[in-house]
């Protein structure tokens, strides 16, 4: 589970990868600091050399905007950039025509929908094509859960029929698992390697664009599938 990002980091794309389902979080708040309408693009030659790309978007209802309802601010600028700004960037690396295929449909969809999560969805699902991801796609808001935190994880869990939540490190941080317990689910952590140099250099804070415009589709899901294979299981607390 978790909130649509646009064009996500590789650390979040791998957790997505490593799903059967990919819950999006699109009922929760929007949050201006995090990476539902912003990513940092980094330099094909220097991974530190980092640059944001965002989408301008409007909060109809102020700070307790949910995510679904974040609006583009200006779909044609917004376009404008993502069609640019990955280009720019990327263009000169053997693999970017594949990129830019699989991206070209978002950017010319941007300017038809008034979503700021429907397009930052969209880049997500594009680059998971790319890699030929085989789950299923759901959305939250269609789906009944408590709004407690982790009651709600463990309801949206039982809702897709799934036996498993994947968490990452941040969330394993505040997850109470008792509800999971009681509803005889497993939390597995995700924790994606930390490396100097390779494939996840600044995989938690670049995005994913860059690992695959440097070393292409294949070698990016051969290390996703080996991380999918190598996920360990964290056993719930006991209910007390």
């Amino acid at each position: 589970m978790h909130q649509p990002n646009l064009l996500p980091r590789l650390s979040t794309l791998a957790k997505l990868y490593a799903a059967d389902v990919w819950v999006v979080l699109d009922d929760v708040q929007f949050a201006r600091r995090d990476y539902q309408h912003r990513a940092r693009l980094a330099a094909l030659d220097d991974p530190h050399r980092r640059q944001w790309l965002s989408v301008e978007t409007h909060l109809p209802h102020g700070r307790a905007t949910l995510i679904r309802d974040a609006q583009v601010a200006d779909p044609h600028r917004a376009a404008r950039r993502l069609g640019q700004m990955p280009a720019q960037y990327y263009h000169a690396g053997p693999y970017w025509q594949l990129l830019h295929d699989a991206l070209e449909p978002v950017v010319h969809t941007v300017t038809e929908t008034a979503s700021t999560a429907a397009v930052a969805e969209a880049t997500t699902r594009a680059l998971l094509n790319v890699l030929n991801w085989q789950g299923t796609i759901v959305h939250s808001s269609d789906l009944a859960a408590s709004s407690d935190r982790s009651a709600r994880l463990a309801d949206l869990t039982t809702a897709v029929e799934a036996d498993t939540y994947l968490c990452g490190t941040g969330g394993l941080r505040y997850l109470d698992r008792r509800p999971f317990t009681k509803r005889h689910l497993n939390v597995h952590a995700f924790r994606p390697p930390t490396a100097a140099e390779d494939l996840w250099t600044e995989a938690s804070k670049s995005t994913a664009l860059w690992a695959l415009a440097r070393y292409g589709p294949t070698c990016v899901g051969s290390a996703l599938d080996s991380l999918r294979a190598t996920t360990r299981p964290v056993r719930s607390a006991p209910v007390t």
